[in-house]
């Protein structure tokens, strides 16, 4: 397996970034971007080489280029979500919805279209890493009960639906601590996506809807028919009151 030596000036706590792409100009550009920004990198040539790392050099990020050969991005990134949630951000020449959807579905925490720019990249770098960073619970509020059915545990960053203990992906978690904090507000699509996501993606609802949904297969008895996140419409999202219920 092909991989890239460490940067020389990167510090012994820096972030390794797994950089995926079958050109070798595209990895070399990339490279010399998240290095300025003190990263480690490691390089793969294609989705086996990839996975292989993934393994063996746990990065703590990984840049998947789409179009591949043997083994495209797609399905690398499926294979990968069979024994690993690290973050995945997804890079392609083809920027429309559907694609980003599909990628998001298969589990990609971002999507950077080609050709891109390095403060692009740079930023949603830091705004995807920064999603990995647990938000913190006091003592006394690590497990809270919604109601019978469902408790939230905020250390171990997972559900407990009907005593069966459900692991939440790092911005599921972070999505639902923001609509839990402010329970019983209806929260707006732009303050979500500028807590969970981070400012720069204030306009791309769609993020908002996607992880929506995958919270409500996990919590909710019939998700076509939630009763805990509640579609504002137009508006955004409201985690029901349940401390008002409950009294």
């Amino acid at each position: 397996m092909a991989t890239g030596k460490p940067p020389r000036a990167a510090p012994r706590d820096a972030k390794r970034i797994l950089v995926v792409d079958d050109e070798p100009r595209m990895i070399g550009f990339i490279r010399m971007n998240l290095e300025l920004e003190g990263y480690q990198v490691i390089e793969a040539h294609n989705g086996l080489e990839a996975l292989e790392a993934i393994r063996t050099q746990l990065p703590d990020l990984v840049l998947l280029d789409v179009m591949m050969p043997q083994l495209d991005g797609f399905e690398t990134l499926r294979m990968l979500r069979e024994f690993s949630n690290i973050p995945v951000i997804m890079l392609t020449a083809k920027g429309e919805e559907d694609d980003k959807v599909f990628g998001l579905e298969l589990g990609a925490d971002d999507y950077v279209t080609k050709p891109f720019g390095s403060r692009e990249l740079s930023s949603r770098v830091r705004a995807v890493l920064r999603r990995v960073e647990t938000p913190t619970a006091s003592p006394e509020t690590a497990v809270l009960k919604i109601d019978d059915r469902l408790s939230v545990d905020f250390n171990r960053r997972e559900v407990i639906v009907n005593g069966e203990h459900i692991k939440l992906r790092p911005t599921e978690y972070r999505l639902l601590y923001h609509l839990i904090e402010n329970a019983g507000w209806t929260v707006p699509h732009e303050q979500l996506l500028a807590k969970v996501w981070g400012y720069e993606y204030r306009d791309e609802t769609h993020y908002v809807r996607l992880y929506v949904n995958y919270l409500r297969e996990k919590i909710e008895e019939d998700p076509a028919n939630p009763k805990y996140i509640l579609t504002e419409r137009g508006v955004g999202y409201r985690f029901v009151d349940f401390k008002k219920n409950a009294g």
